[in-house]
């Protein structure tokens, strides 16, 4: 059953905490130099947004997590995000890959920089697998918000449109990517970036989204 081994985890951990949560999501850590750490009111946010939006119990504290831990297998959820270089060690390739194919999932979102980067990394976890352009019509984009046109267009980047790229392993969604987007931008305070309203509401419904096809069981 999708995701049994992760729940049975979080549950786990947060009766033995007194916590009533059943979610807890992860950023992840990385080396290379680009900066993991980037958008760091952006989780918060999400979070806030999803469990009022569309009933989420995402615990309000994300954890930051390192690729090659053990303790990844305890977020059915992880984000990546940053604007520059990203390597992996063979550990926590093989970790990553482990985690994902166990049932986690990894949004990625391009804060501008990333892209040449990330691709290498990802096609050492799934050397045998390419991201793939997922059609209009895909369930992450029909959850409770509908984006009839794909991902709404964030930030302008090089003015290219904005696109959702899949890694697809034995038919189940295991990596989403916002690619000339930055959806993490745009659920940062509004004071970040200086977005309009309606721009962030759109991120942050699309963000709600990738949460509700990870937690709430959407089939593809």
């Amino acid at each position: 059953m999708r995701f049994i081994l992760f729940l049975i985890i979080s549950i786990y951990s947060f009766i033995s905490l007194g916590q009533s949560y059943t979610y807890k999501i992860g950023l992840l850590k990385y080396n290379g130099g680009g900066d993991w750490y980037a958008n760091p009111t952006a989780l918060t946010n999400l979070i806030e947004f999803s469990n009022k939006e569309i009933g989420t119990n995402i615990d309000p504290q994300y954890d930051e997590v390192e690729i090659g831990s053990n303790l990844l297998y305890n977020y059915p959820f992880v984000h990546l995000t940053g604007h520059g270089n990203i390597v992996l060690n063979q550990q926590e390739i093989n970790n990553l890959r482990n985690y994902l194919i166990a049932g986690g999932f990894l949004h990625i979102s391009d804060n501008y920089g990333l892209d040449p980067f990330i691709r290498k990394e990802i096609k050492k976890i799934f050397p045998e697998l390419d991201f793939v352009e997922l059609p209009y019509s895909h369930a992450i984009y029909h959850q409770k918000f509908d984006f009839s046109n794909g991902l709404p267009k964030i930030h302008q980047h090089d003015e290219k449109p904005s696109v959702g790229y899949g890694i697809i392993h034995k038919g189940r969604l295991v990596c989403f990517y916002d690619y000339e987007c930055d959806l993490s931008d745009g659920w940062e305070d509004s004071d970040v970036h200086k977005d309009s309203e309606e721009t962030r509401v759109k991120a942050l419904q699309m963000g709600a989204n990738i949460l509700s096809y990870t937690f709430l069981g959407a089939k593809d």
